[in-house]
């Protein structure tokens, strides 16, 4: 099966939320009081809030440049460590949904990105596609 435009459409606008999504929990990992508050509820680390915002910049680099597709899965490897990791902190403290339920909706932004990115990869390019790709 070829790659279909639809497709191409439907996984840059899911990887843009996703993307937008990720970038902005970074910028509050930085720079907001509640954010530090949050990480400190759940027992962690204030280093720790400054290395994962900084690992999702570069994850989310890593999702929209064009680099390899080695690097794009580890960059979706982490991200799904991360999310994971997010809803069992929020678990164990005894958080309810108001607090994980950002991390759940963007996992489910990670399972269509992912998804669609992984299409992309086994499909190979309409002849329609070429010269808009290419």
């Amino acid at each position: 099966m070829l790659r279909t435009k639809g497709t191409l459409i439907g996984f840059w606008i899911v990887t843009a939320l996703f993307c937008f999504e990720i970038g902005f929990t970074a910028y509050a990992q930085l720079s907001l009081k509640e954010a530090a508050d949050g990480f400190t509820h759940l027992g962690f680390p204030g280093y720790f809030r400054v290395e994962l915002a900084l690992a999702k910049i570069l994850g989310v680099v890593a999702l929209l440049a064009p680099v390899s597709a080695r690097l794009k899965e580890w960059a979706y490897a982490g991200f799904a460590f991360n999310l994971a990791s997010a809803l069992i902190a929020h678990f164990a403290v005894g958080d309810g949904p108001q607090a994980w339920g950002f991390a759940a909706v963007t996992g489910v932004l990670w399972v269509m990105s992912y998804g669609l990115w992984r299409q992309l990869q086994a499909r190979p390019l309409a002849p329609s596609l070429e010269v808009a790709h290419g």
